[in-house]
């Protein structure tokens, strides 16, 4: 019956967009975010449902959509630039058969990350994107607020996201780190959203969303997703007037907090304290050492999946009472993950698609800061980009914390944000011409374009 359900809400959801292409965008993004095709037994697992949707979206643009105001960004361009040099290293690769494997997600990734800004031309595109990409994220979000409430916390690796696959979004890290960088979009719509009226039930919804998004690290018992929610506290004393009471509430609610955590998230907590005693802290450090020396003599990287190459010793330390004692040992291991999406990008891609990479993701930075600045004055009709930007930034941020622990180099939720980022940069960019070339009679103003 679920595996009917879904097809039918597929179905569905085409049908519309065949009517207006730009909901075939949408379905793409909640079928790359929720993959259900992974949450049904047979009938969904048999078909390509991700290339048909992508296919469907782009088709609908070129066919149907308007492209009088298209306008091409330059970090879409430089995503091009990425995903024909991973393509290059994919051909070369240390191990080709795994390398195409991953690639075969890889591109549609990029490919869809280049072409989403040309789609954006509304405000209330924008918005519905978002809003997909929250709502896709929170089925996942949502199902673990509740299991970590009813089971008092599922621990590292054990809290079942909907299904048992440890990969993707229903990762423990990377949901931890995706649930915490959407918070400031959350709190976007709770103060700017159009979509939904902002009454009393959209709050409501939002403040139960980000408390559920609070648990997910919990949960999971995951150290990234703790010191994401550190680092966004801190990005958050940008738009507090009151920052010294801010910071005494946050740490008044985070030692009231305490008492409440189950056992399985504060003992893991501890092991930051001694993390040349765990076994995954050690064998991160010995990875990242051993990519920074393969990158000497393999410059333009492996290719995709290099790491399975890999040969390690590390000296593991013993720890007692959460302190470190005398004694270690030497373990060996091999073909262990990067853990860190930027040693990721230098065993696989080198140093050109390191750069390129840290090129598309630090220019986000420094434009959603420029937009910030922009558009910050309440009486402008455009008031609302400047908090929007402000919210895109500290979720890029917050995930640039979290892939320095993970392997998200190429994580689609990611780019779909950067996506969001070019949109939201292209169609200001429009906006700003058409009042440089603004007639001085006062004009009716017109409703927003449907979508």
């Amino acid at each position: 019956m679920r595996d009917l359900a879904f097809i039918a809400f597929l179905l569905a959801f085409f049908g519309m967009g065949f009517r207006r292409p730009f909901l075939l965008v949408l379905v793409y993004v909640y079928i790359d975010i929720v993959s259900p095709q992974r949450l049904t037994y047979l009938l969904l697992n048999t078909i390509p449902i991700s290339l048909i949707a992508v296919a469907l979206a782009v088709g609908g643009w070129v066919l149907a959509d308007d492209k009088r105001d298209t306008r091409v960004g330059a970090r879409s361009v430089l995503i091009v630039v990425l995903m024909l040099y991973c393509w290059a290293t994919t051909l070369a690769a240390d191990f080709p058969v795994e390398a195409l494997e991953k690639w075969d997600w890889v591109w549609k990734a990029l490919i869809f990350a280049a072409f989403l800004p040309l789609t954006l031309r509304t405000r209330l595109r924008i918005e519905a994107l978002l809003v997909f990409m929250v709502l896709s994220a929170s089925s996942i979000i949502i199902v673990g607020g509740i299991k970590t409430i009813a089971s008092g916390g599922g621990g590292y690796g054990q809290l079942n996201l909907m299904v048992d696959n440890n990969s993707g979004l229903y990762e423990g890290s990377t949901i931890s780190t995706v649930a915490i960088a959407i918070i400031p979009v959350i709190f976007w719509f709770m103060g700017y959203g159009t979509i939904f009226k902002r009454d009393w039930r959209l709050k409501g919804f939002c403040l139960a969303l980000v408390f559920a998004c609070l648990l997910i690290p919990v949960g999971t018992s995951t150290r990234t997703g703790l010191l994401c929610i550190g680092l966004l506290a801190l990005l958050s004393l940008r738009a507090v007037k009151r920052k010294g009471l801010y910071l005494a509430a946050i740490v008044a609610l985070g030692v009231a907090a305490v008492p409440f955590l189950p056992s399985t998230f504060t003992n893991r907590m501890n092991t930051i304290k001694t993390y040349q005693a765990d076994e995954s802290a050690s064998t991160r450090l010995a990875v990242w050492k051993w990519t920074i020396d393969y990158a000497k003599d393999h410059p333009f990287g492996g290719g995709f999946n290099a790491f399975l190459g890999n040969r390690i010793r590390y000296d593991l330390k013993t720890a007692e009472g959460g302190a470190i004692t005398g004694g270690s040992k030497v373990e060996v291991d091999k073909a262990r993950a990067y853990h860190s999406a930027y040693f990721e990008m230098l065993g696989e891609q080198g140093y050109p698609g390191l750069a390129l990479w840290l090129a598309i993701n630090l220019i986000g930075i420094v434009r959603m800061e420029v937009l910030r600045r922009r558009y910050r004055d309440p009486d402008d009709e455009l008031a609302w980009a400047g908090p929007l930007a402000a919210a895109l930034q500290s979720a890029h941020i917050v995930y640039l914390l979290g892939a320095a622990f993970i392997a998200i180099a190429f994580q689609p939720f990611i780019y779909m944000l950067i996506g969001a980022q070019i949109g939201l940069d292209t169609y200001l960019g429009r906006k700003r011409s058409e009042q440089t070339f603004r007639p001085m009679r006062r004009v009716p103003q017109s409703r927003p374009a449907p979508l």
